[in-house]
């Protein structure tokens, strides 16, 4: 019934879900075993996605990101695109129904299994990958378009390891897409972690993307509806930056 890596995967997960309902408890603490009690903030990411994501519904719901669907005019059709830490699927999704060829990554398996299902439903092919940053290779000059939203689960050290991932797999030319939260999102409490090293401002992703062509980046305040996971007034910052072409 099940065969290859993605269908040993979903031959794992749907044991754990059996044994969950078995034993009530969480599918997250099935699939590994080691998560006696939630994990403090996000000093161990995997165990506190599984945990979070492990509900009924979407935490971040199945629309796609406004500040994505807003640069849709950057995007054409056939372009191969890379999400980093996608979650449950709603922005890869997105893509691949906008003719992109879309590869996406995301450390939590139970957040993987649901965008599977996302892209089922949404009749879109998405290349779905169970992987942390440091397992994910970040091929050189591969992608037309990288996208990162709302990635702020990285501390310093990690996110510099991130973004400098996301620069080397563009290829020449290619764009990066990058939504973020800034320090004032700690006054709304409306969304993302309640630790200011891993918010975003102006300078910081000035500098740190200054090897590339910035087009935008900009500080703004919005309400945005994305689940119950982001929902009201928010501090956000959007950049959009090209590779040099050698």
């Amino acid at each position: 019934m099940f065969s290859g890596a993605h269908g040993q995967r979903q031959a794992t997960i749907a044991l754990a879900r059996m044994n969950a309902a078995n034993n009530n408890q969480p599918i997250a603490h099935l699939l590994n075993p080691t998560m006696n009690n939630p994990a403090s903030g996000f000093a161990n990411p995997a165990e506190t996605w599984n945990q979070r994501f492990d509900r009924a519904d979407y935490l971040f719901g199945t629309t796609p990101n406004a500040y994505l669907v807003s640069k849709a005019a950057l995007l054409a059709p056939g372009q191969r695109a890379l999400l980093v830490a996608d979650g449950e699927g709603r922005n890869s999704v997105w893509c691949a129904q906008q003719g992109l060829q879309v590869d996406a990554f995301d450390l939590s398996p139970v957040a993987v299994e649901k965008a599977h299902s996302l892209a089922r439903e949404s009749g879109a092919s998405v290349d779905f990958t169970v992987a942390g940053i440091e397992d994910w290779p970040w091929t050189p000059d591969r992608y037309d378009v990288v996208i990162a939203i709302f990635i702020q689960f990285a501390p310093p050290a990690l996110r510099a390891k991130i973004f400098a991932g996301c620069i080397r797999t563009l290829k020449p030319g290619g764009l990066l897409l990058v939504q973020g939260y800034t320090p004032k999102q700690l006054e709304f409490k409306t969304g993302g972690p309640p630790l200011a090293e891993h918010l975003y401002t102006e300078q910081m992703l000035r500098t740190a993307f200054a090897g590339l062509e910035i087009l935008e980046c900009n500080e703004y305040e919005a309400e945005i509806h994305e689940g119950s996971g982001h929902a009201g007034m928010s501090a956000l910052i959007g950049l959009v930056a090209r590779k040099p072409v050698r």
